[in-house]
Parts: structure tokens; sequence; C-alpha cells
């Protein structure tokens, strides 16, 4: 809504029944860019999220972030539904795209504050003074170009989640301010001296460091961390859910194509080469880096055609693996010799025979003649690393 009339009384009154802001005039280009941004970024997830719902069966909330079957990554999951249910503050941890919102946005979907929203504030990308207004909101004249009341965004999340990305990168001022809202629900705008909200909010918070070593530095407030860290969850990354790789794949593929291809176009399917190849990367960027691959594969790619190894962008890239680099750098020095050999070597094993298999097409019996190991030993080794022998279902032909 925009408005040459502001109050706080009306700005109030147009959130809670359901505009997505409230933007008083004059306004300045930078506060239209970061408003429309943001309400870019909340149609694009309802569009997702319905388009999951439609073609796929998948009910709102149940975004892509759950879909797997590795043991590790289903008690992430069950634990997010039990914790969803209550009110109790959640503190994610994992590597950078593993997840971490899309957890968020399933225990905010699953819990009784589901019709309210859900707001999220990357920490890291805004200047102190500029995300310090935005969360809080501000009164007039509190800092030049500030014309008007405005209400922050803990404000808008009254009711409903704030998911805190990156809460490291927060600065220990806001921290400060932060907690008092946390422990009191009240909120306190850039510039004013008495309170100016009393809100109910729940809050998520992620990062993609080391809570522990935050708190060591002073880097994160402790008594914050502790509050934020009623319930702890750890997103594995995908390298560890690799069972879960072609599933992913598969679903990326199907939501890509229906999203830039039109009509009834017959869709592109994933040879078990690609399979092999997908599984076989190291993936570093996580489930981001095979979301990118997969809609750089869909763009490209002919109407039924299928995805083979060298569609795949890091296949052609041709770039080391930086896990199996400088293979002594990677030894822990509080292990063995001969344990950090043998995980080593583990690691080794994996990705050769992931590799040759690759090159034999998926035929377990070329691969095995190619490594100039006997078909038994083969097997044998395939087992010992859990490289699934059910996704070549015609390994044995030859």
């Amino acid at each position: 809504m925009i408005t040459g009339k502001p109050s706080v009384e009306a700005s109030l009154e147009v959130l809670q029944a359901g505009a997505w802001d409230y933007l008083p005039k004059p306004f300045t280009g930078s506060q239209l860019q970061i408003l429309v941004g943001r309400a870019a970024h909340a149609v694009a997830v309802a569009r997702e999220s319905r388009v999951l719902h439609e073609q796929h069966g998948v009910q709102p909330g149940e975004r892509v972030a759950v879909l797997g079957s590795a043991a590790r990554y289903n008690e992430v999951i069950a634990l997010a539904r039990r914790v969803a249910a209550t009110d109790a503050s959640v503190f994610i941890t994992g590597e950078s795209g593993s997840g971490k919102e899309l957890i968020a946005q399933f225990i905010h979907h699953h819990s009784r504050r589901a019709s309210r929203p859900v707001v999220a504030v990357n920490c890291a990308a805004l200047p102190e003074m500029l995300l310090e207004s935005e969360m809080f909101g501000h009164c007039k004249g509190a800092f030049t170009g500030a014309v008007r009341d405005k209400p922050g965004l803990l404000e808008t999340a009254n009711g409903g989640t704030m998911f805190l990305d990156e809460l490291i990168e927060m600065s220990k001022p806001i921290q400060a301010k932060l907690l008092r809202v946390i422990q009191d629900g009240v909120v306190r705008r850039v510039g004013s001296e008495t309170t100016d909200a009393v809100v109910n909010v729940r809050f998520i918070a992620a990062t993609n460091r080391d809570p522990d070593e935050a708190v060591a530095s002073g880097a994160l407030r402790e008594d914050l961390y502790y509050r934020l860290r009623v319930v702890p969850i750890h997103v594995p990354p995908l390298r560890e859910r690799v069972d879960d790789i072609a599933l992913l794949a598969e679903h990326f593929l199907r939501y890509y194509w229906s999203r830039h291809r039109q009509g009834e176009e017959p869709m592109p399917h994933l040879s078990k080469a690609a399979i092999w190849a997908l599984r076989a990367h190291s993936w570093p960027g996580n489930v981001r880096e095979l979301q990118n691959v997969i809609e750089h594969a869909v763009v490209l790619l002919e109407p039924g055609a299928e995805v083979q190894p060298e569609h795949i962008p890091f296949i052609s890239d041709n770039r080391a693996d930086p896990e199996l680099s400088a293979l002594a750098d990677k030894a822990d020095t509080n292990e063995s010799y001969y344990e950090a050999r043998d995980r080593l070597l583990a690691r080794f094993d994996r990705r050769y025979l992931t590799r040759v298999v690759i090159r034999a097409g998926g035929n377990l019996s070329k691969a095995a003649r190619m490594s100039k190991v006997d078909r038994t030993t083969f097997y044998r080794l395939m087992e010992r690393h859990n490289l699934q022998r059910n996704l070549l279902d015609n390994s044995e032909d030859e």
C-alpha cells in the first residue's frame, strides 16, 4: 500500500489485513528496490510450492529440501516435524547450499503459525545501519532519508516466524537489541525512545560457520546463542546423502522442464552414466549446486533426450576434485597413520569405482575388465563402499 497520509495505526492495520508492506510517500529508490526484492522472493517461493503441489503431489511446505531417503536426512526431517509443533527457537547449522532455509520453511509450514508470514533476513547481505532499520523499523528523522515512521520486519513477522540467515554476521550491537526482543517481545525502532510494538515471533537462526567457535571468538553473543539454540538441527551436506542425489536430480529435472518449456514436449531422462556422474561428484555447493547443474542441462537439452555425463557442467569443466588433491593435507593428525591412510584410500576407491563405471556406461562387467579386476572382486568393492548396484538394471548384460 502506498499512501500520502502515514500513521503507525494505519500501517499496522494494513499489514494485519494482508498487505505485503506499507509505503508512505515520499520514498527512495533504494527503499522501493528492497521492498520489491523481498516481495518477488515471496512470490517465487509461493509459485514453486504451488507447482510442486499440482504436478508432483507435494503438499505446500513440503519443498524440495525435504525430498530424500538417506538415514541422516530422515533424522533431520523427523526432528523438524517434532519441533514444528512447538514455539521453541531452532538453530540450524550446515554448509552453504545444504538447504537450511528450506528446513526453516518446512518447520514454519508445519507449525500453528503457518497462516502467518515467515520473514527471512540475510544478516550478511545488508550493512549494519540498513539491517537494523529493516529489522526494527525506524522513526521519522532517525537518520538521513528517514522521512517517515516505518515498521520493521519484526513487526511484519508478528504472529509468524523470523528466519535469521547467517546470524553470526550480525553486529554485536544489533545482537544485543535482538536479545531484548527475544526475551521481552518488545520492539524499539531506530531513533525511538519508547516501546513501539510488542510482538510474538518464533525465531529460527542459521549459519554455515561453527557457532561454538563464533562464541569463543566473540563474534556471537553467548546469551543470544543459547536463547536461539533451544533445538539445534544440523543439515548434512549432499556428499553425505549420496543415495538422495538421483531422487533430487529427477525432481529438479521435472521441475525445471515444466518451468522452462511450453506445451507437451517430452521430458529428458537421466541415463545410468549420468546418475553415476552425479553420485561421484563431491558437491561443494551442495543441493544448490545440484539444482543449478540440472537447470543448466534442462535449458540446453532437446525434448526427450537422454542426459549423459557430457551434458553436466562439472564433467565438461574437467576441474580437479578439491577433496582428493593434496591428500596429505587432508589427513587428520589426531588419527593414527593407519586410520588416516585407510580413510583417504577409501575415498580414492569410491572415486575410482564410480568413474570407471561411468566410462563403462553403467556396465559393471565391462567396468571390472577395464579395471583389470575380476568381476567378483569388483562387486565386493562396490558393496564395501555402498555403491548401490540397483541403479544399473542391466549391468550384467555383457
